[in-house]
């Protein structure tokens, strides 16, 4: 059986919004589907008033995603799972068996399963597979994925490009996203300007960029042909920006239906990091956001 999309819910607004985007992603990618709930047994005195509690507690979670999905997405068909925390490490144990994590945009916390930023920072900084963070707002009636521009009826799909490390797995979700939603791909890469330096007193120069706007240019359209000849069907459009490329994302973001960027996996003893980039859109992005891990 392939790999599920698992989707963490708790009976929040961003929980229920992640469950109904990721039915319709299962259904994009014909993929099985599973709902994980997270609890952590605190025990009181006795220890079953609390265990009790919480089981209810996931039980309705659960059922309110239940009836989000099949209000939105009645074709789908999905298994569901109770797992006991911490919130990061179940989550994470979620991740590693799934096509695809979808949590809401904050996250899962340990006890009650109230969101918090940090689990779901934790999940994307050591996961090894991508993590969807879905905003509560949009998915009614499909909102993340239509009004598209020029008339189209679909929203873009955003990939962040680093066209110093341009990696196959970020750029091949990206396009594989596009195709499955009949969206447009805009790719964007940010460059940046070269810096002064002093020779010496009185001595000013600048060091030369090895790519000038024209070169970036040039090179972006070289790495995406491969990737145009391999999905012919997704219409790219390129857009090369000067400065820091976390703004001109967020800014992209705002009218997409899915924002696609990278993170490095840590190697050795270095510790797990969501990188800045990353980290900013998750923060700022109006739109679904894919966090691809890459070597």
């Amino acid at each position: 059986m392939p790999p599920p999309v698992i989707v963490g819910v708790d009976g929040s607004a961003q929980s229920l919004a992640a469950a109904e985007w990721a039915a319709r992603e299962a259904v994009r990618r014909r993929r099985p589907m599973r709902l994980v709930h997270v609890w952590s047994w605190h025990p009181r005195q006795d220890g079953e008033p609390a265990t009790a509690a919480q089981r209810l507690a996931a039980r309705r979670a659960l059922g309110e995603a239940e009836k989000r999905i099949g209000r939105a997405c009645p074709q789908v068909r999905f298994e569901e799972e109770q797992v006991e925390g911490p919130a990061t490490a179940a989550l994470l144990r979620a991740a590693a068996q799934a096509d695809v994590l979808v949590l809401g945009s904050r996250g899962l916390s340990g006890f009650t399963g109230f969101l918090v930023g940090s689990v779901a920072l934790g999940v994307v900084a050591r996961a090894a597979r991508p993590v969807v963070l879905v905003p509560a707002g949009g998915t009614g009636a499909d909102g993340y994925e239509t009004a598209g521009p020029q008339g189209s009826g679909r929203r873009d799909v955003v990939l962040g490009l680093d066209l110093a490390d341009p990696c196959d797995e970020v750029i091949e979700f990206a396009f594989e996203a596009a195709r499955d939603r009949g969206s447009r791909l805009r790719a964007v890469h940010a460059w940046q300007s070269p810096v002064p330096f002093g020779f010496g007193p009185g001595e000013i120069g600048l060091i030369e960029a090895p790519w000038r706007a024209d070169e970036w240019r040039d090179f972006m359209a070289a790495v995406l042909q491969t990737w145009r000849d391999k999905y012919p069907g997704v219409e790219v459009v390129e857009t090369l920006t000067e400065g820091r490329p976390a703004a001109p994302l967020i800014h992209a973001a705002s009218g997409a239906s899915l924002l696609v960027v990278g993170r490095r996996i840590a190697q050795g003893p270095a510790p797990a990091r969501t990188g800045p980039v990353a980290h900013a859109v998750i923060q700022h992005a109006g739109c679904p956001v894919a966090v691809v891990p890459h070597e």
